[in-house]
């Protein structure tokens, strides 16, 4: 074996070994990615449901709709109708479950009429209400609540009854749960909207019916 020989040997055998050195480094990133995504849904899960959550439509649905939202929030006002569509076209398929995001002077009012109207079943008439006439009391030089509270009141909500339940310590507890996920999350803007766990990104109306429409088509 000639000198030349032997160093195109040596050569050949380094190549190998390099390639086969960065082989194993990249199975062992891509394991780890794999690693690190398998566990993300996993730790967000619980982050984006919690028991107290209100949820719209079958619990059991295969498809869950996670909105982030602020009653004051003129956007989540635009969605509504959007979700309500949803929810129209996929009456069993999809849940819709909500998150309060109170990054408005007065949300955090707003939420306690909607949870006093759970407690008192008119969760949903009562949303759709206070979204409908947002712009009736979520002034921009200041929420006018007494107004909110009578919207509430003119689709059935028991303004009496509600004196007291809107005091209710579980109440406090779900604001304070659903603010420590808001940050946990990252959240910045509302609404958000989660997709089977994922979030959605530049979301219009028409993207987020279809997203909804191929996560339901989906095996």
């Amino acid at each position: 074996m000639n000198r030349r020989t032997l160093l195109l040997g040596v050569s050949a055998l380094g190549i190998a070994a390099f390639a086969g050195g960065a082989y194993v480094l990249n199975q062992r990133r891509t394991a780890e990615a794999e690693a690190a995504a398998a566990a993300t849904p996993a730790a967000e899960t619980n982050l984006l449901i919690r028991p107290h959550s209100p949820v719209l439509g079958p619990a059991d649905a295969p498809v869950t709709l996670v909105e982030f939202f602020d009653p004051s929030c003129e956007a989540c006002r635009a969605f509504h109708p959007v979700v309500q569509e949803i929810r129209r076209q996929f009456p069993t398929q999809v849940r819709v479950v909500m998150r309060y995001t109170v990054f408005h002077q007065g949300s955090d009012e707003a939420v306690r009429i909607l949870e006093v109207a759970r407690m008192q079943d008119k969760f949903e008439q009562v949303l759709d209400a206070i979204l409908e006439k947002q712009p009736t009391w979520a002034l921009h030089d200041g929420p006018q609540m007494d107004v909110a509270w009578r919207v509430a009141g003119a689709v059935g909500l028991d303004l009496k009854k509600s004196e007291t339940e809107r005091l209710f310590p579980g109440i406090t507890g779900v604001l304070n749960q659903d603010a420590a996920d808001v940050e946990a999350l990252g959240i910045r803007q509302t609404p958000t909207f989660f997709l089977n766990g994922k979030r959605l990104e530049n979301v219009s109306a028409e993207s987020l019916i279809a997203d909804v429409k191929l996560a339901v088509e989906s095996p």
